[in-house]
């Protein structure tokens, strides 16, 4: 994520620039390169917070999408986003050991001021509370949410620094919970994160499928933070600001991390990422992306050079540039440097790194949730919210039905297809079944299309609160090609007069009406 630490200790960070002569006194320490230029292909590898970007309520719909108009405006919608890592240390005893890197919550969208137009203060009308997803959690171990408002991304941002999990809940997994409020009483609702798997220690033996949850896949998020001699106000994240990577206390990046090929060609696999693969780290917000490096082990300071086993959660690593086996991507002062490392005298295999070379990787989630009140006067919780998990198209042609699944389903429910109510079945809180309008909704010209018409997919409860997907629906017209025409070699078009015989006019009357239906024969299917 593209993020902007206020602390004065990120406005230290330094971007990349070019290459500088290294002063007489430190050989070791040279300035990063400028990064390539920002990643085009970034639409493919977006999900979660970028979802709303291409496939949400602000998307793009089909040059076919004539008759319909996105429900309610844009400019009204309220977005929030909740940002956090796939596992987290249980604690034991008197210690705590607090979430790193720490959840974070964005606020953004223009409706947040609609909704609350009357108070005075944007940043002191939004206020929030974090805790774990269990009945019984205590004041004490919920975490009041201050906003602070971004003026150069208009969004607002907060993160939950002192959450943690004691050795007495004895659960493998669980959620965060995040419940917003807009002024002193109105509740807005309550957001859970996705599941956070609950771990020990980092584990130091080589991963098999049995552990696959604990690797990290290539094309997966991460967040990469530094802390000195383990203590926890050292730490320093791997962040970017502006489009330069920086080092920050408090706000952290989420990264896709990719796999790369010797040529320096994107390779998009479902595999793991083992030590030694040449990686690249792309930020998911901005596109910026770092060089393409090698990704080491770290053991005890050192980084080894003959290891391929799969990466693992909160495994210390270290990044080796491509074009120079001895420099490492390095922190020193809050600023991103390459850092000249020397071969180990005793051991051929490894490198000897200083503290800022070795850097601590975690697979991190993100969690979007859009609506708009715009077109009612909503005195009751967005919560629960109800998400799509995916679709299912039963029949075709002229009746269709789309059959939604996913959770919070309630009979308040309508499906929209665009501006267009279908509808609406509740089957069960998990099953939302509508029948799919006919395309002539979305185009007078519906009979001569030949291209495809995308609608997005709405939620709207029956007090008028819209809940954004990242679904849409597509509609594509069957190809055929033209028909030859049949009787005397002269051919054309026969037309069925007086003077054709009844086999001949059926046959010309089937005709006729196969391709009238054949121009309005639409097969659908769902893209998400």
């Amino acid at each position: 994520m593209d993020r902007r630490d206020a602390g004065d200790d990120d406005r230290k960070g330094s971007s990349w620039c070019p290459p500088d002569p290294p002063p007489a006194d430190s050989p070791l320490l040279h300035t990063l390169p400028l990064p390539s230029d920002p990643m085009s292909h970034l639409g493919t590898q977006r999900e979660a917070r970028d979802a709303p970007r291409s496939g949400g309520w602000s998307r793009r719909t089909g040059p076919g999408f004539q008759g319909s108009q996105d429900l309610g405006a844009a400019p009204a919608d309220q977005n929030v986003v909740i940002l956090h890592a796939k596992v987290a240390q249980k604690s034991y005893g008197n210690e705590k050991r607090f979430f790193c890197p720490p959840p974070c919550v964005y606020i953004s969208g223009p409706g947040w001021r609609i909704t609350q137009d009357h108070m005075k203060g944007y940043a002191d009308s939004v206020h929030g509370y974090m805790c774990l997803d269990i009945s019984s959690q205590s004041q004490a171990d919920t975490f009041k949410l201050v906003f602070d408002e971004q003026p150069d991304s208009r969004r607002m941002f907060a993160c939950a620094k002192s959450l943690f999990i004691s050795d007495q809940d004895k659960r493998k997994h669980f959620c965060l919970l995040l419940r917003l409020f807009l002024g002193s009483r109105q509740e807005v609702g309550s957001f859970q994160s996705r599941m956070i798997k609950v771990i020990s220690k980092p584990s130091q033996k080589r991963q098999s499928l049995k552990n696959a949850d604990l690797c990290i896949s290539s094309g997966s998020r991460v967040a990469l933070f530094h802390r000195l001699r383990s203590q926890t106000v050292s730490t320093r994240y791997l962040s970017v600001d502006r489009g330069a990577f920086i080092a920050s206390a408090r706000r952290w990046t989420a990264f896709t991390i990719t796999t790369v090929g010797d040529q320096g060609g994107m390779v998009m696999s479902e595999g793991f990422i083992c030590y030694g693969l040449l990686v690249q780290l792309i930020c998911t917000e901005s596109g910026v992306a770092l060089p393409p490096m090698v990704i080491r082990k770290v053991n005890k300071q050192q980084a080894i050079l003959d290891v391929d086993e799969p990466v693992s959660q909160l495994h210390k690593v270290a990044f080796q540039f491509r074009d120079d086996f001895c420099s490492f991507l390095c922190l020193s002062n809050d600023a991103i440097i390459q850092y000249q490392a020397p071969p180990s005298s005793q051991d051929p295999s490894r490198v000897v790194l200083n503290d800022g070379s070795c850097w601590t990787i975690i697979g991190v989630e993100s969690v979007e949730f859009t609506f708009n009140q715009s077109l009612a006067c909503v005195q009751t919780p967005v919560s629960p919210f109800p998400s799509i998990s995916r679709l299912e198209v039963n029949g075709g042609g002229h009746v269709a039905m789309l059959e939604v699944h996913g959770e919070n389903f309630s009979p308040h429910l309508k499906v929209w297809f665009g501006s267009r109510e279908a509808e609406t079945m509740f089957k069960s809180p998990r099953s939302l079944l509508c029948v799919v309008p006919d395309v002539s909704f979305f185009s007078d010209g519906w009979r001569r299309l030949r291209h495809v018409i995308t609608v997005p997919l709405s939620l709207i409860r029956t007090d008028g609160l819209i809940y954004r997907t990242s679904f849409s629906f597509t509609y594509t017209p069957e190809l055929h090609l033209p028909l030859t025409p049949r009787g005397p070699a002269s051919g054309g078009r026969r037309e069925a007069g007086p003077h054709r015989g009844p086999e001949e006019k059926a046959d010309v009357l089937l005709e006729m009406i196969h391709q009238e239906f054949t121009k309005a024969n639409f097969h659908l299917f769902v893209q998400s």
